[in-house]
């Protein structure tokens, strides 16, 4: 048995069909001896279960070698990697375990030459549940909106700063818009050496409590100044700024909605009541800097957005596997079984009860504000409110264009994220690895939405109806979905979390999210309520 990584859930064993179909090689050739390679060979990964160089106490680990890693690594990619085809088949043996992690997905392109997985990433497993579970993490609760130049040395680079949790050490020290000119005194604008880029790495994303740096930054007034902070374990506050714009055919509601975690599922829920209260007659939903997380999360808010007639009965989301496993997950064994809108709270961890009726404002049209930092479970909402009819605007810039989502697999300390599913809408479509692009949005690389293309605005708060992107919102509503400003919100690749500042790995685009906060998170069907 083993422990999926982020939903404390045991699953079932790797067994018949799961082993069957990544091992022996077929045709009658005997099984290779486990850690022989064979190319092509694959022993079930269930042998190489918990096989760890430094086993965990109190763990199902036992001791193994960097070896045994490998092939677990190896089998598992062989059996559930949603494009297992185009894995090159090298020799575990000859690299560390991360190096080899790296090297086992495609290489293939989508149609505008982006990296068709762009998602593949390592998570220590302790640090992954926190923040899945609980939105903890090392930092200072502030967002980091992170513009990179040109290869080859990608600068000039641009940091600023999109938003700052409440209750967090950033409050009072950082303000949305402050640009970042030095980290511990490292040239955060045009600093290309290894020293630079570890020294920005380690003060922008701490990855302890209680390490201080000194960011020296200029307003958006231009005034320069030095703050030092001291990071701390950070609470997310995923739901922010709920209010109303009062408009001539009635009030407008606006939520920001910064991530897909558990603790997301109260507060959208209130969210939801107090607008229903307020008689909004159209939503703003803000979705720019979030990266996705529960796909159970998504449906509930698409849901609490839909006129019921639209989505009462359908599909929110059908979760298409590898060739392998054409009818059945393949992790938790469960028939495969699309996610519909769920019209009831799934009773996260961390959060309220299950099974407590959802309210809906019935809306027959949204407005989603959106940008590079627009991933995953966010992409779902816009892609499944369209397969049921909704009317979906997009205010912003392309999303990230990520219609794939993972089981984290715990494996020796480590969480491994590798692509195993395609989400498709009730309409049968989930091809948008370019993202999804506003209609006016110049060298339009993704699937067009009806919308306007405005580059973000660090000169207002979010929640100010006089913040570019919103205020485009507004009129577009207010001109019968008619006009948009000039088109300025061009699709810019901006570094992660993930890609580190670093040339040599590019895993992830969007305001500064840890990747494992760039998801489409999927719960077995024995975690949810029946």
């Amino acid at each position: 048995m083993r422990t999926q990584a982020g939903f404390r859930v045991w699953l079932l064993p790797l067994i018949g069909a799961l082993a069957s179909c990544g091992g022996g090689g077929g045709g009658g050739n005997p099984t290779p001896p486990v850690n022989t390679w064979n190319s092509g060979m694959f022993r079930p990964s269930s042998t190489f279960d918990n096989m760890c160089v430094s086993p965990r106490p109190g763990t199902l680990d036992r001791q193994g070698t960097r070896v045994d890693e490998n092939n677990w690594l190896r089998s598992w990619t062989n059996e559930l990697y949603l494009w297992y085809g185009e894995v090159t088949d090298r020799d575990p043996s000859l690299y560390n375990t991360l190096d080899y992690f790296d090297l086992l997905k495609t290489n293939a392109t989508t149609m505008s030459g982006a990296p068709k997985d762009k998602f593949h990433f390592t998570y220590d497993t302790a640090a992954w549940e926190a923040l899945s579970q609980g939105g903890t993490s090392a930092g200072y609760g502030a967002e980091f909106d992170i513009e990179e130049g040109p290869p080859p040395n990608y600068v000039p680079r641009r940091i600023r700063v999109a938003y700052v949790d409440p209750g967090t050490p950033a409050v009072g020290q950082l303000a949305r818009g402050d640009e970042i000119l030095l980290v511990d005194g490292a040239d955060a604008v045009n600093g290309t050496s290894r020293t630079v880029i570890d020294t920005l790495n380690a003060g922008l994303f701490p990855d302890d409590p209680g390490a201080n740096h000194t960011f020296h930054v200029r307003s958006n007034a231009g005034v320069e100044r030095d703050v030092t902070i001291t990071s701390a374990n950070t609470v997310r506050v995923p739901v922010q700024n709920v209010t109303t714009f009062p408009t001539d055919s009635g009030p407008v509601g606006y939520i920001q909605f910064n991530d897909h975690i558990a603790t997301a599922e109260t507060p959208l829920l209130n969210a939801i009541n107090t607008l229903k209260n307020q008689n909004v007659t159209d939503l703003i939903l803000d979705l720019r800097y979030n990266g996705g997380g529960y796909l159970d999360l998504a449906s509930e808010t698409a849901y609490m957005i839909a006129n019921t007639t639209l989505t009462s009965g359908r599909i929110f989301e059908k979760l298409v596997f590898n060739d392998k496993n054409p009818t059945r997950d393949p992790v938790t064994g469960e028939t495969l079984v699309p996610t519909p809108f769920h019209d009831r709270t799934q009773g996260f961890q961390g959060a309220g009860p299950a099974n407590v009726p959802l309210p809906t404002l019935n809306l027959n049209r949204v407005y989603l504000i959106t940008g590079p930092g627009t991933c995953s479970a966010s992409e779902s909402i816009i892609n499944s409110l369209r397969g049921v009819n909704v009317e979906v605007y997009i205010i912003g810039s392309t999303t990230c264009g990520k219609p794939y989502g993972f089981y984290p697999m715990d494996n020796c300390g480590t969480t491994y994220f590798s692509i195993q599913f395609r989400g498709e809408n009730a309409a049968n479509f989930g091809d948008y690895s370019d993202g999804f692009s506003p209609a006016n949005q110049v060298s339009n690389k993704g699937t067009s939405v009806p919308g306007c293309s405005v580059q973000d605005d660090f000169s207002h708060s979010l929640g100010d109806a006089s913040e570019a992107r919103i205020a485009a919102a507004l009129a577009l509503r207010a001109s019968n979905n008619q006009t948009c400003p000039v088109a300025s919100g061009a699709f810019v690749p901006r570094v992660s979390k993930a890609a580190s500042f670093d040339a040599r790995r590019t895993l992830g685009y969007g305001v500064s999210k840890l990747a494992a906060r760039t998801n489409r998170i999927i719960r077995p069907m024995s975690a949810r309520p029946r």
